[in-house]
């Protein structure tokens, strides 16, 4: 005792006195040095666990990174596939801004309230929309302030995206349906796969996204083999990494021996059957699968009308008529740049067999091409697809000369809605328009308008007219459009068109023929009526002319030579459009059509059967006979079959325009019913699946059943109520706490009796007290489930929990 009591007083003056030279040292070594002292190794020791601290906050970063750059790339990549029908890079990289944007804002918020992530979230993807849609629209010189044009993206956008032409120029329409899927699967994915820490359903949202980009996409760009194995080496990446806290866990750790092996045998068991699904799933669809990788996708575009046009607009050349009636009349303004090489004449020019040195004439402004003939209407046929600026490029004929033709035109009284431009237009600046490929047509979906200004810049082609008097016409399939002959030919038309053919072999000399004969023959007048049936052009040309017969306007001189150019082999079409002489007004008057032959390797090549203003024709039968006096030669190819029926036009890659399939509002309507349908059917089975549990726990089996079955009832719902109990407390334990989540309502204490007493003592529990721990039970759950929240009750009896929850 004396010495315990001696050596305190000594220990603490020992301290005491070490206190002020173990200060004093570390001042004189600069108060960062320490020497062997005690002091110093405590310092140490506190380095080495701010060291390890940082490693451990260090590699648990580390393992939160994977999981949102996988969504991230994901979400990315299915803007990579969908980019590839769209003009430039600028929608794929919009779209890897939103997946960067909703994973960030999720992964920013984690602390929030899971309830308050959504709103947050919606208000960022409503700032990176708007912007999106200013950049675009400002790219694709749209006019029109935000709030208009976003109004409009919004309601025209899913119509407007099946319907562009491909490639699709970035427009707010055409980018707003991309970017709001992608934020909301970034937001879905990042708050399931983060928060609620399911890795593999949280990718369930990117993987939907890029299976519809996929399905937009369709057979309009190549296989996306490359994105698709990118997508799952980013998954499988992401699923390798260890969430948060897992890093060397173990799940048995702690328990008993016994109670171990069998959570590991559980384990390792589930394991198996999901290796063993995997497996199944792979045998069963690989080959199916496989065997869809050569085949030819569905094109959603096929569902979907494409914008339509009125009958002025489909068969433009009833209007020559009028406008002759009222040649005054101004219709456009056109300003014209040129440049790059030209020919002799540029093509699209009517006018006689140009030859070497003929001087250069102002260029025609087209307003559509009739490629369709019925026998007694033509029309354009067309299948317009919405266009950005940047039209399709096809490869001009292989013996031409390109010259860049630059227009800006104003409407001034012109109606309707085909919009003129100079073949072949390859940009449009100022007006939305819709585009026909195939023929070349422009329209303008809502029409046109006085005052409308728009800028066209083209590429006219020439052809080299030297190779015309031995270049072919094709044939085939690709041309049969512009072969067909409509039944009910009357026969002076067939005669007329043998005749001309019966001396000239060569397609160019027989197109020649129809030309010159057409010229010298037939009168130019303002007056004449409309009309290019069968009967009207049989009228107009062997009509007596003291009848009103052999006069008309360039409607039936342009639709003559059309007909008689088939029925002798040649395919043919006609074209309206308006005669621009220069910078400057065009009137009425200017309007005018003519027709065009289609040669191999030189494309399609204008005449002008119009007589010379200077010339009077001469009568008609000096120089057609009545009736052949033999058959044509062997060598002119025979005439067009006609076909039995009625031709139809022909489709467009996209579809006819009246293919009877279901309108944008008839899908977007059924899918959406769809969906609801599936939702609430999911919604009502975990109810009814719910409900079924509940009463097998709490209505079957004996007295003791029952206690264990109201028992599991309380665990689950503290569980569903945030506040889950550990599987090693025992049933005081569980029940005091069950007290301290909800002071007040049921005596949970007694319930917990009940169970102990049943499992110490089977078969002993009576049917009272069962009927006593159901009751105690249900009214603990009810009075658990009132003090939650309202969007919390909304959910209890759906959630799927306690019917996986072991029990």
């Amino acid at each position: 005792m004396v010495t315990v009591a001696g050596g305190a007083p000594d220990g603490k003056a020992g301290r005491a006195g070490g206190a002020p030279d173990d200060a004093a040292g570390r001042a004189a070594g600069g108060g960062g040095t320490t020497g062997a002292t005690g002091p110093a190794g405590v310092g140490g020791g506190g380095a080495g666990g701010g060291a390890g601290r940082v490693g451990r906050a260090l590699a648990r970063a580390l393992r939160a990174v994977p999981v949102p750059l996988a969504l991230i790339a994901m979400i990315g990549l299915a803007g990579a596939v969908l980019g590839r029908v769209y003009a430039g890079p600028l929608l794929t990289w919009l779209v890897l801004g939103a997946a960067v944007g909703s994973v960030l804002v999720s992964v920013a918020a984690r602390r929030l309230p899971s309830w308050l992530v959504a709103p947050v979230s919606v208000l960022a993807m409503a700032g990176w929309t708007a912007w999106s849609l200013r950049l675009t629209a400002t790219r694709a010189e749209l006019p029109g302030g935000l709030a208009e044009v976003s109004a409009d993206a919004a309601a025209n956008g899913i119509p407007r995206l099946l319907t562009a032409m491909i490639p699709v120029e970035p427009t707010p329409d055409t980018v707003l349906v991309p970017l709001v899927a992608a934020w909301l699967a970034g937001l879905a994915g990042a708050e399931v796969a983060m928060r609620a820490g399911r890795v593999l359903l949280g990718y369930l949202p990117p993987v939907l996204l890029y299976a519809a980009a996929l399905y937009v996409v369709g057979p309009n760009a190549d296989p996306a083999i490359g994105p698709t194995l990118a997508l799952v080496a980013v998954a499988v990446l992401g699923l390798a990494v260890p969430p948060r806290g897992a890093a060397g866990a173990d799940a048995a750790a702690g328990l008993a021996p016994a109670v171990r092996a069998a959570v590991r045998a559980r384990l390792a068991a589930a394991s198996a059957a999901g290796l063993a699904v995997v497996v199944g799933l792979v045998a069963l669809l690989g080959p199916l699968l496989a065997g869809q990788v050569d085949g030819r996708p569905v094109d959603p575009r096929r569902y979907v009308e494409p914008p339509q046009v009125e009958t002025l607009d489909e068969n433009p050349l009833i209007r020559i008529s009028g406008w002759a009636l009222n040649p005054g009349q101004q219709l456009l303004d056109v300003r014209t740049q040129r440049s790059g090489p030209s020919g002799s004449v540029p093509a699209g020019e009517p006018g006689p067999t140009p030859g070497p040195g003929a001087a250069a004439r102002p260029v025609p402004v087209r307003l559509a091409v009739l490629s369709d003939y019925d026998g007694v209407t033509w029309r354009v046929g067309a299948t317009y697809r919405n266009a950005g600026r940047i039209l399709p490029v096809t490869a001009p004929a292989a013996d031409s000369t390109v010259e860049t033709v630059r227009q800006e035109i104003t409407v001034a009284g012109l109606s309707g809605r085909l919009l003129p431009a100079v073949a072949t237009p390859r940009q449009v600046t100022g007006a939305r328009v819709a585009y026909d490929p195939t023929t070349g047509t422009l329209i303008r979906p809502e029409g046109l308008t006085p005052g409308l200004r728009y800028g066209v810049t083209s590429a006219l082609e020439t052809p080299d007219f030297n190779l015309l008097a031995t270049a072919d016409v094709p044939a085939g399939e690709e041309v049969a459009r512009v072969l067909r002959v409509a039944d009910g030919v009357p026969e002076p038309l067939r005669r007329l068109a043998a005749q001309l053919a019966e001396s000239n072999g060569a397609p160019y000399a027989r197109a020649a023929a129809v030309e010159q004969f057409l010229a010298e023959h037939y009168r130019l007048v303002a007056d004449a009526p409309s009309g290019h049936a069968y009967p009207n052009l049989n009228f107009f040309l062997f009509g007596p002319r003291n009848a009103g017969g052999q006069r008309g306007t360039s409607e039936q001189f342009a639709a003559a030579f059309a007909v008689l150019g088939r029925l002798t082999g040649l395919p043919t079409r006609v074209v309206v459009g308006f005669r621009a002489a220069g910078d400057g007004p065009v009137r009425a008057g200017d309007a005018y059509a003519w027709p065009e032959v289609l040669f191999e390797g030189l494309g399609w090549v204008p005449f002008d059967p119009l007589p010379r203003p200077d010339e009077e024709p001469r009568p008609v039968e000096e120089d057609f006979r009545p009736t052949p006096e033999e058959p044509p030669p062997s060598e002119v190819p025979e005439p067009t079959v006609e076909p039995t029926a009625t031709p139809e036009p022909a489709a467009a890659p996209g579809g006819p325009a009246g293919s009877g399939g279901p309108s944008t509002a008839l899908l977007v309507g059924g899918g959406s019913g769809g969906m609801l349908l599936l939702v609430v059917a999911a919604l009502l089975a975990l109810l009814l699946m719910r409900r079924a549990l509940t009463r097998a726990r709490l209505e079957r089996g004996d007295p003791g059943q029952r206690i264990a079955g109201a028992w599991r009832e309380v665990t689950d719902a503290l569980r569903l109520a945030g506040h889950p109990v550990g599987g090693d407390l025992s049933a005081s334990e569980v029940a005091a706490h069950a007290r301290a989540v909800l002071p007040v309502g049921a005596d949970v204490e007694e319930l917990a009796e009940l169970l102990n007493r049943t499992a110490f003592a089977p078969g002993t529990a009576t049917a009272e007290q069962a009927a006593r721990a159901v009751a105690t039970a249900a009214d603990y759950v009810a009075t658990l489930r009132a003090a939650r929240p309202w969007w919390r009750r909304l959910l209890w009896s759906v959630r799927p929990g306690p019917l996986r929850w072991p029990r």
